[in-house]
C-alpha cells in the first residue's frame, strides 16, 4: 500500500480488488476502536486482550484485523499483531478510509441507482455526517495544517480579528489565537449543533472571550458590524460548495463587501485533478471525486478557481499545494 498510486498497467486479481475493499472497511474500523493507535504507539497488540478491554466480539475482532493482514497493513502472530509493511501509510491516511467506508459507504454502494437520471432529484442521497466530520478533522491537520501554517508564514502576526468560514469544530480558531496572543476569532457555521458544540469547546478551552461563533450559510452572509473588524479571513474544506461557478463569483465578491478590511484570505479545499492517468491515480482522488460526482456537486480544477478569483476581485498572490494529497492546495488570496 502507498499513498501514491502503483503501476495498474497488468491490472489485479479479483482477489486483490476484493480483499483490498474488504481491508479498506477495517482500516477506519481499526482506528475508530483505537488498534491502529495502539500499534502506533505500542508496536503490538494482543488480539483477545484488545477485544475484552473494549468489550468487541473476539471472533469478529479476529476478521478484522485478518483483513488488514491480507493487503500487509498489520501482520498477525499467534494471536498478536504487528505493523506489517503498509501500516505507516496506512496509518496516515486512516482519516481517507474512513471518509470513504464510514463516512460514504451508502453512497457508493447504490451507485446503481445514483446513476439514473430519474433518481437525481431532491435530497436523493446520504452520508454519515458524524464520520465524514471525524475522517474531515483528522485529514485537516494531517493534510491541510501544514500548508496552513505555510501560508500563515507569509502573514505573520498582522492581523487582529480572523473570521473562519465552515469553521466546524473550531480547532482551527483555537490553534490561531493561542498561536497568536491578543486575536480575536470569529466562527460561520452553517449546522446549529456544530455551532453549539464548538462554543462548547472553547468555553472548556478558557478562550470564550477570544472566540464566538455564528450561525451563517456563507453562501447568503448578511452585513454584521464585527465583520468589519476581520483582517484574516480563512476557508477550508468547503470551498467547492460555493460552486457553480457562477455561484462562487457572487459569493466571493460578496465575502469582500462583507469583509473590507481583510488583507489576506486563505482558501484551501481539494481541487478537482487534471491528466491523471487512470492506472497512476493516487489515494483519495477517485473516492473524492467520483462521490461527489454521485452527489452531482461540481468539483472546480485550481485553473477554474483562478478564473473565478479574477471576476470576484481577489488577487491570488501564492499557491500553497501538498506532496502528500493530490489536488490539496492552499490559495492565499488579497
Amino acid at each position: 500500500m502507498s499513498i501514491h498510486a502503483g503501476n495498474g498497467k497488468h491490472g489485479h486479481s479479483a482477489a486483490d480488488i476484493f480483499n483490498s475493499a474488504v481491508a479498506a472497511t477495517a482500516i477506519g474500523a481499526a482506528w475508530e476502536l483505537g488498534g491502529f493507535e495502539q500499534l502506533h504507539q505500542r508496536g503490538v497488540l494482543d488480539i483477545e486482550d484488545f477485544a475484552a478491554g473494549n468489550d468487541l466480539d473476539p471472533a469478529a475482532t479476529t476478521a478484522m484485523f485478518r483483513a488488514l493482514a491480507s493487503v500487509g497493513v498489520v501482520i498477525r502472530e499467534s494471536g498478536k499483531v504487528l505493523p506489517g509493511p503498509g501500516f505507516d501509510d496506512a496509518y496516515r491516511s486512516k482519516a481517507l478510509f474512513y471518509w470513504l467506508c464510514q463516512g460514504s459507504w451508502e453512497l457508493f454502494a447504490r451507485m446503481p441507482a445514483l446513476l439514473r437520471n430519474e433518481n437525481r432529484t431532491g435530497a436523493f442521497h446520504r452520508r454519515d455526517q458524524q464520520a465524514i466530520s471525524r475522517a474531515s478533522r483528522e485529514a485537516n491537520t494531517e493534510f491541510f495544517d501544514p500548508l496552513f501554517w505555510r501560508a500563515m508564514a507569509t502573514v505573520g502576526s498582522s492581523f487582529s480579528t480572523v473570521a473562519d468560514l465552515g469553521s466546524g469544530s473550531g480547532e482551527r480558531l483555537i490553534k490561531l489565537v493561542q498561536e497568536y496572543p491578543g486575536a480575536r476569532g470569529i466562527g460561520l457555521d452553517i449546522s446549529a449543533a456544530t455551532i453549539e458544540m464548538s462554543t462548547a469547546e472553547v468555553t472548556r478551552r478558557g478562550l470564550a472571550e477570544s472566540i464566538s461563533f455564528l450561525r451563517a450559510d456563507v453562501r447568503e452572509l448578511r452585513p454584521r458590524p464585527e465583520f468589519a473588524e476581520v483582517e484574516l479571513l480563512t476557508c477550508f474544506m468547503m470551498g467547492h460548495d460555493l460552486w457553480p461557478k457562477a455561484d462562487a463569483v457572487r459569493s466571493l465578491r460578496l465575502l469582500r463587501e462583507l469583509f473590507p478590511n481583510v488583507k489576506r484570505f486563505l482558501l484551501g479545499d481539494t481541487v478537482r485533478t487534471v491528466d491523471l492517468p487512470d492506472d497512476g491515480i493516487p489515494v483519495f482522488t477517485l473516492g473524492f471525486e467520483t462521490g461527489h460526482a454521485l452527489m452531482g456537486v461540481y468539483l472546480p480544477t485550481a485553473d477554474e478557481w483562478g478564473d473565478v478569483f479574477d471576476q470576484s476581485g481577489w488577487n491570488r498572490v501564492n499557491t500553497h499545494t501538498s506532496d502528500a494529497l493530490a489536488g490539496t492546495v492552499v490559495f492565499e488570496l488579497v
